[in-house]
């Protein structure tokens, strides 16, 4: 019995038998305490079918009074009948006194004569009695009395069943979630008894009265206790479940499902489906104004709650991002937290520092360009300079495509230069192109044109280089000697 009152730890970690186990001992206790409320229900039913039947009996009270009905023409024949009697009891009063000038054996019989009639006028009720549901069925008497039991256990063991359902399903929240599930897990119960007795000392006298009294000089009203019982739970369980709106709304609104500032834009929507809500159940005109007007008064109510827990919970966020972010500051734009007062900023990171050019190599020639692209576009080939105080930063020049060398025709035999055997004469050695390098001014040298061969361009933040000498000509080969056979061919 411990193990179920005690509610598990979100912590906790159980398996699928222990979970069975806790559910069937949750639904026994459940079922013990729903019993034990039944067994007193059944003791004092005749009191809880006094306090079911109040509304009937109250509002068909006028209707008696009137006539109407068979317990209204049985209340009109006992006024008359206590009417005679009144008389009749006079009448006897005053022939029994010695001053009629009776025989004392006639004044003796009329003067018991009026005591009965006097006894009998007091064991006739002078008020006439209200209506009540009547039975059909032999065992109706005893149904009705068990249902009745039955509702009223169940009403008083919903506290119990409600804790019991509420500790088995709360571990499966976590801390956060409990805190909001919590509250309005609390708020059904409450608001369920609420919805019920309102509906038990304002609705429900109203429908009964609108439907006993609706052309009741027609018919011979009679209600049946079986029907009138299960008519009353149907309103009293409607009402209570209407009660609930408060519960559904700030559920919606705490999960994200709908917004305060929606609810109160749609607001003459509430309205309509209030009183469609209203309509369904059954009543006249004024017991569905009773009913919307629960209904829309909820919906406001909720309105607000919902409004203010959100204001709240923002109110919250905010402090839990500024305790986050220190004392003093408050969070800014983009992630960094400006300061409110007190506490500087701290400075900006220095800037990365910029990698070294790297210097030229020695002789005072670049190094050449890398393989531009397909022929017919202009490549961006940045030079790399040593920076010097008070020069420019150079800036990209474009350089035409450049072609590769062009192959060396063929030697013709008899050719200088040539051999008559075929073998390759040696050629001139060439030197490689060096790119321009860019002026201070960010022009190229020379009015844009490409420096050649043994020139080199320099800027005014570099000396100009002495001009490289011209690699040394080899001199061309002797002719070869003819030989004898040739000699011969000659001649």
């Amino acid at each position: 019995m411990a193990s179920a009152i005690r509610t598990i730890r979100h912590e906790d970690r159980l398996s699928l038998v222990e979970h069975l186990a806790e559910l069937r001992t949750r639904l026994i206790v459940s079922a013990l305490a729903l019993a034990v409320a039944f067994g007193i229900c059944a003791w004092q039913n005749k009191a809880l079918l006094t306090i079911v039947n109040a509304p009937l009996s109250k509002q068909t009270q006028k209707q008696v009074e009137k006539g109407n009905g068979t317990l209204g023409q049985t209340a009109i024949t006992q006024k008359a009948l206590l009417g005679l009697a009144s008389v009749e009891e006079r009448e006897a009063t005053l022939l029994a006194s010695p001053a009629a000038g009776l025989k004392p054996a006639v004044r003796a019989a009329l003067a018991s004569y009026g005591r009965e009639i006097a006894l009998a006028t007091a064991r006739v009720p002078k008020v006439p009695q209200p209506d009540k549901p009547v039975t059909l069925g032999i065992g109706e008497p005893f149904t009705a009395s068990i249902t009745i039991a039955f509702y009223f256990a169940l009403l008083l063991s919903l506290p119990v069943i409600l804790f019991q359902a509420y500790a088995f399903v709360l571990p499966a929240f976590s801390p956060t979630e409990r805190k909001i599930a919590l509250p309005l897990m609390l708020a059904i119960p409450f608001l369920f008894l609420v919805g019920v007795s309102f509906g038990y000392f304002v609705v429900f006298p109203a429908s009964v009265r609108f439907f006993q009294n609706f052309n009741s000089s027609s018919y011979n009203v009679l209600v049946q206790a079986s029907a009138y019982y299960r008519f009353e739970a149907l309103i009293l369980l409607a009402m209570g479940l209407i009660f609930q709106v408060p519960v559904g709304i700030l559920a919606a609104t705490r999960a994200g499902i709908v917004t305060p500032k929606q609810l109160r834009k749609n607001r003459r929507y509430a309205v309509v489906v209030a009183a469609v809500i209203a309509a369904l159940l059954p009543g006249d005109a004024i017991t569905m104004a009773l009913e919307t007007a629960p209904l829309v008064l909820l919906y406001e109510i909720s309105v607000h709650l919902a409004t203010f827990m959100e204001k709240r919970a923002t109110r919250r966020a905010a402090a839990d991002a500024a305790a986050s972010t220190g004392p003093g500051r408050r969070p800014g734009p983009g992630g960094d937290p400006p300061t409110s007062g007190g506490t500087p900023p701290p400075p900006p990171p220095p800037p990365a520092p910029t990698p070294p050019a790297s210097p030229a190599p020695a002789g005072g020639l670049a190094p050449p360009p890398s393989p531009g692209p397909a022929a017919g576009l202009s490549p961006t080939v940045t030079m790399p300079v040593a920076p010097a105080v008070g020069a420019l930063t150079p800036t990209p020049v474009p350089m035409p495509p450049t072609a590769p060398p062009p192959a060396p025709p063929p030697v013709a035999a008899g050719v200088p230069g040539g051999s008559s055997t075929g073998r390759p004469a040696p050629v001139a050695s060439r030197r490689p192109r060096i790119p321009a390098r860019p002026s201070s001014t960010g022009s190229p040298p020379d009015g844009g044109r490409v420096a050649g061969a043994g020139t080199r361009p320099h800027t005014s933040a570099e000396p100009a280089a002495p001009p490289l000498a011209p690699p040394p000509i080899p001199p061309p080969a002797p002719p070869p000697r003819p030989t004898d056979e040739e000699d011969d061919d000659a001649l």
